[in-house]
């Protein structure tokens, strides 16, 4: 199974990027831009890849611990930025500290766990709103349109464990298709 974990926006807070991200769809170029379906809209805290089945229940344990271990917090969305001209996506704002160590332990459980992990990169929180198809189109404008953008506060409650089913090969337009498979409290 292809896994990661992640904190969920509640439907508030998409509601509130719908807005805005339909906002940005009015821009020149948007049309060449994939964007993401709300349904795909997540923070990723840990990417693992691919999970072998019997790993499942000792990630679990980790992840439930890790579930313990960090309490609720303050997040909402906010502004906006760029991967070089290849993704736009959305900042958050909050106890981005509490955030880091969430997904600090999501991917320590993971790797106690047995799960293969990839070269740690640094972490930055960001909900992926579109992908540039082209190499000649600038998102400078729409990161720019972005910036004033500030979503209502909400208190993330709970680590989802969250498989990504791939899009059907040579089928234009299809998207990741995500499912939540568990989640834990924080804090409890």
């Amino acid at each position: 199974m292809r896994l990661f974990a992640a904190v969920l926006p509640p439907a508030s807070a998409a509601d509130e990027l719908a807005d805005e991200v339909q906002k940005l769809k009015s821009l020149p170029g948007a049309g060449r831009l994939r964007w993401t379906g709300r349904e795909g809209w997540h923070f990723t805290l840990a990417f693992y890849g691919e999970v072998a089945e019997e790993l499942l229940p000792e990630l679990h344990e980790r992840l439930a611990r890790a579930a313990r271990r960090n309490a609720p917090y303050e997040l909402r969305i906010s502004g906006g930025g760029r991967f070089s001209d290849r993704v736009l996506w959305a900042g958050a704002e909050g106890d981005r500290a509490v955030m880091q160590k969430l997904a600090d332990s999501a991917a320590a459980g993971a790797r106690r766990a047995g799960v293969p992990m990839a070269e740690h990169r640094a972490y930055h929180p960001h909900l992926t709103l579109a992908r540039n198809r082209t190499d000649d189109l600038d998102i400078t404008p729409f990161v720019g349109a972005l910036d004033g953008f500030v979503g209502t506060p909400w208190t993330v409650g709970e680590l989802a464990l969250v498989r990504s089913h791939p899009p059907v090969d040579g089928v234009a337009g299809k998207q990741p298709r995500y499912e939540t498979v568990a989640s834990w409290p924080l804090g409890r």
